[in-house]
């Protein structure tokens, strides 16, 4: 692979130190790294493989010479710069909700739909976590038989909202067991020792943003618009790692065994599924690896076609930067 100027825009966040790991764990191959955040954190230094970089703000010539940016910072920051980097000449790999939904911008999960890479226009955008961990499931049981309906319950963990939501929760957890008054500022309830069915702002249909983003992002990764999906979803106090359980109904009956070789053979996934050895997916041994894990697969009782599954998988990582980097790695 051709060396590459690569910029990092947010690379100061969770997300952004991530992109940052990931490019050095995977070698890719890079001529200038080129590191931008908010202005009140330029000057910020941060040290890649040994070299000691300054975190610039962006200004109108930030993005020439770049020919990768891959973005971190926000839906209006994208919006706002992303054209600018095209621009530019570079190409864009954008982690917020700006694009994604975009008719001239391909949504990509490069296990699931790498073709679509080039179909961009400058800008290809990243899904949103939760439904990155799922279609790297569903694709390989949709090309054994057409699935026709999804429900989908999730299990996302606090760094979902930032480091501040991780640092909230273990303060949390610490107040509430010394009898304390517990303080909530992250979230709208507590979230230690507690559940919050609330993700995102509530649409007018009763679901939220998050869980809309999981209907339509699958829909357009898996090219099935017809595809019926329902998604609930849910913060849970673990720091690192979502996890979601599936319910999923095909067009032909398939076994357990069929799906359960499918998906041992799928890249990016690794099946845990021994519930007898106490074997399955749990988000505490996910936290920090690349495949997303699924067990629990047995058939739906309740459904002719049915059949369900438990998967975990790390949102910072595959839900995230890992994603990014290797659609990057497609583009070169």
């Amino acid at each position: 692979m051709s060396k590459q100027n690569v910029a990092i825009v947010g690379a100061t966040g969770a997300v952004g130190t991530e992109f940052l790991r990931v490019l050095s764990k995977r070698k890719f191959p890079i001529n200038q790294l080129k590191l931008f955040a908010h202005e009140s954190e330029a000057g910020t230094k941060i040290t890649y493989e040994g070299e000691s970089l300054v975190v610039e703000a962006i200004k109108d010539d930030s993005f020439k010479g770049v020919d990768i940016a891959l973005f971190s910072a926000g839906g209006g920051v994208s919006q706002e710069l992303a054209p600018l980097a095209v621009k530019s000449g570079a190409i864009v790999v954008d982690n917020s909700s700006a694009f994604r939904m975009d008719e001239d911008v391909p949504l990509v999960v490069p296990e699931v739909n790498p073709e679509d890479i080039k179909k961009h226009k400058g800008i290809i955008a990243n899904p949103n976590c939760s439904t990155i961990i799922m279609v790297v499931v569903l694709n390989p049981i949709h090309k054994l038989s057409r699935i026709k309906r999804v429900v989908a319950s999730t299990y996302q963990a606090v760094s979902g909202g930032g480091a501040l939501a991780m640092a909230e929760c273990i303060e949390q957890a610490k107040q509430y067991l010394a009898g304390e008054k517990v303080r909530v500022e992250r979230f709208a309830h507590q979230i230690a020792f507690n559940l919050i069915p609330h993700i995102d702002v509530f649409q007018e249909n009763g679901y939220t943003k998050e869980e809309m983003k999981m209907v339509l992002e699958t829909r357009k990764i898996l090219h099935d618009p017809e595809m019926r999906i329902a998604a609930t979803t849910v913060r849970v106090p673990v720091l690192r790692s979502h996890s979601e359980s599936l319910n999923i109904e095909t067009e032909r009956p398939l076994s357990v065994e069929e799906i359960r070789t499918a998906l041992a053979k799928a890249p990016g996934v690794i099946v845990e599924d021994d519930p007898a050895n106490k074997i399955y997916p749990m988000p505490l041994f996910r936290a920090e690896r690349d495949d997303v894990s699924v067990g629990r697969i047995r058939k739906d009782l309740s459904c002719e076609n049915g059949i369900n599954l438990w998967v975990s998988g790390d949102q910072i990582l595959k839900g995230a930067a890992l994603n990014a980097v290797q659609i990057a790695e497609h583009l070169i």
